[in-house]
């Protein structure tokens, strides 16, 4: 009965659920996809710091050609996944040469993009390593910190969400998410010398806009306080929804900040623990007051 079930009937099954589920998802990609945007991600990391992420040992006399062959296997690792990508996603009018033609463009612009990339990159290590006492080199901030990781790629990713690349921004800075704990959405506008200690928890929403020399420590939210409606209940897409943060501001554990009209001023401490939803003027402080600490003593046995 089971093998006939198994040889027979399943296959009704099978088609029911694609049916529900494959047949909508179209042609973009799915697993192979994800496997696809990794691959890039370390495409990217390895051309900017070859000594820091690509597999082998890299001498002076081979580092440059090296440099230039992952160049231009990740322009067309990108280009491919681009054209792969838009079809499904652009206006149904578009035809497939403008698609190709889209992805091109945005190949060539993030590819051309990148030495402005590492420069920005070049100060949040400075951040890092400037403000931590902790770090011992520059090196160790790159190999050993997760959040510098995270601004890596969020960076990068942030660039194609410019270009208009849909969907591979989410998906590289959800990878980065998946391996530090750290969650910064590629929409999110971030000044230079950023800097995050340990990372674990941090979030930070699409619209959010954060200034230069900002630091922000685990567990920290920047993001949305309410949702607009439509007639059928559902969120709003678009609108300013998360907080902006002001250059040279400091944000302590724990700390959750709410809303799109919400700013930090300049120079500001945020402690931890503290729940905002309102704006704060430069140079403020803000910590939360215990009304009473108990402290009791272990009984010795």
């Amino acid at each position: 009965m089971f093998s006939k079930w198994l040889n027979e009937e399943i296959q009704v099954h099978a088609q029911k659920v694609m049916a529900e589920t494959g047949m909508k998802n179209g042609s973009i990609g799915g697993y192979a996809l994800k496997m696809r945007v990794e691959k890039l991600i370390h495409l990217l990391q390895s051309v900017m710091y070859p000594t820091i992420y690509y597999e082998e040992k890299l001498t002076d006399d081979f580092r440059e050609a090296t440099v230039s062959r992952l160049f231009q296997e990740t322009a067309m690792l990108l280009y491919e996944i681009a054209k792969d990508v838009l079809p499904n996603v652009e206006d149904a009018t578009t035809g497939p040469e403008d698609c190709e033609s889209k992805a091109e463009l945005i190949t060539r612009d993030f590819m051309e993009s990148l030495p402005d990339i590492a420069r920005m990159l070049d100060k949040d290590i400075t951040s890092a390593y400037d403000g931590d006492p902790a770090a011992r080199s520059r090196e160790e901030v790159m190999l050993a910190y997760p959040a510098f990781e995270t601004i890596t790629i969020y960076r990068l990713a942030h660039r194609l969400f410019e270009l208009g690349m849909p969907l591979i921004p989410r998906m590289m800075t959800e990878y980065a998410h998946s391996r530090t704990g750290i969650d910064i959405h590629p929409g999110a506008q971030i000044g230079e010398y950023f800097f995050i200690d340990h990372g674990t928890g941090v979030v930070i929403g699409e619209t959010c806009r954060i200034g230069r020399h900002v630091k922000l420590y685990q567990g920290v939210t920047l993001g949305a306080k309410s949702f607009d409606l439509d007639e059928n209940g559902h969120p709003v897409k678009g609108g300013k929804r998360h907080p902006e943060v002001e250059d040279r501001v400091v944000i302590y554990a724990g700390a959750t900040i709410l809303g799109g009209d919400v700013v930090i001023g300049k120079g500001s401490i945020i402690g931890g623990s503290v729940w905002l939803t309102n704006s704060v003027p430069p140079y403020s402080i803000i910590y939360n007051t215990a009304k009473t600490i108990s402290v009791s003593q272990v009984s010795e046995t």
